[in-house]
């Protein structure tokens, strides 16, 4: 993301520089239309499409709970219109963040053009992170998914999911999608554009994945274990750029990140290889969304395990080029003290004379002068 400057000039109507500078109004308006649909009766049925959430089905209580009826939902083709309308939510949400948070803080710190993008970068996915793993925890612990693992993989096809679980989803996907504009209106820099593609392209295409696949237990799991990780990097990246003597919030990030990634592979393994592996019913079937069959279940471990490889090796080209930088500035620091000590020994000698010997100048030598007087 590159420094956004504000001119006093008024741009063109729809150049490139007003739609930058005016493009959270724009989008403000855009979905101010969706909700105004919902006040006239001709416009209510298609602004619903776009503003809740779609196909639910209406399940009667059993003798075992208190409720009357309980809500679930699937996901279907309507849902690409709720997702939409949610990605403009997150650009409002992410112009607001910009602005009135983080746009305060680098007029007050007065970054660098680096340090001022990645501060910005960091700002923004910290709060979504923390968000995400507020939310994403109160789902686990309120479905119990946490005191029973076998969740993750029992009663599969989990085509019937609660209304937070699917809110959570599309939102998911809603702000993902975001990051795409965000792109042009941030500015972004070219050599930085594809990295920022790949890194959001991996985060979509695992996200549908395990929604459109009926993984939504395991994937809800894994989801709040790497958004903590990556939580707590970012906010220590915005704590070092405030403070760079500040360090021990990379060291224990370094500690979660190796078991993130320990803890991802052993819940994938036990969930395609020994829960989903065991299951009664491992045939293809679009119609109640079971997609257990050895193929897809290869598919998907293996495509997990490649992401965190590929994670893995991001994070150890990281740790060895900090250890680099840590080594080469030691050497420096040892010779600037050596230099310093070699300067005030010069000065000594100046004054004593080489070597702390005296000096051949007899108008010095207070003997000297004695021998004079005398």
């Amino acid at each position: 993301m590159a420094i956004r400057k504000k001119s006093n000039k008024n741009p063109p109507v729809l150049s490139h520089e007003f739609i930058v500078q005016n493009h959270a109004d724009i989008v403000s308006c855009m979905a101010m239309i969706f909700l105004l649909g919902l006040m006239f009766e001709i416009t209510a049925k298609a602004a619903v499409i776009f503003v809740t959430l779609q196909y639910n089905v209406t399940i009667p209580a059993t003798e075992e709970q208190s409720a009357e009826t309980i809500s679930l939902y699937y996901y279907g083709i309507k849902d690409l219109a709720t997702i939409f309308f949610y990605m403009l939510v997150a650009i409002i949400i992410h112009a607001i963040i910009q602005e009135y948070v983080l746009d305060k803080i680098n007029r007050k710190m007065h970054f660098s053009k680096t340090k001022h993008s990645k501060f910005n970068e960091s700002g923004q996915l910290s709060a979504f992170y923390l968000f995400s793993c507020v939310w994403g925890t109160s789902i686990l612990v309120s479905e119990n998914y946490i005191s029973d693992p076998t969740s993750l993989w029992r009663d599969y096809p989990h085509t019937l999911i609660p209304f937070q679980m699917k809110f959570f989803y599309i939102l998911q996907l809603a702000y993902w999608f975001h990051a795409f504009p965000e792109l042009y209106f941030q500015k972004t820099k070219k050599e930085d554009i594809f990295r920022q593609i790949v890194y959001i392209g991996l985060y979509l295409f695992h996200i549908a994945g395990a929604y459109l696949l009926n993984l939504t237990h395991l994937g809800l799991v894994l989801l709040v274990l790497h958004y903590f990780v990556e939580f707590l990097f970012h906010i220590s990246r915005l704590f070092y750029f405030s403070d760079e003597k500040y360090q021990k919030g990379f060291s224990l990030w370094a500690v979660l990140f190796v078991l993130g990634r320990l803890l991802t592979l052993i819940l994938s393994v036990l969930t395609f290889g020994f829960g989903l592996a065991r299951a009664e019913d491992q045939q293809l079937n679009f119609s109640t969304g079971n997609f257990n069959i050895l193929a897809i279940r290869i598919s998907v471990l293996a495509s997990i395990c490649m992401t965190q490889a590929f994670m893995m090796w991001k994070f150890i080209n990281f740790q060895l080029r900090r250890w680099r930088e840590h080594s080469s500035s030691q050497p420096q620091s040892v010779k600037k003290k050596f230099v310093s000590a070699k300067g005030k020994t010069s000065r000594k000698e100046r004054e004593n004379g080489i070597n702390g010997t005296v000096t051949s100048n007899g108008a010095d030598s207070p003997r000297s002068r004695k021998d004079k007087s005398s």
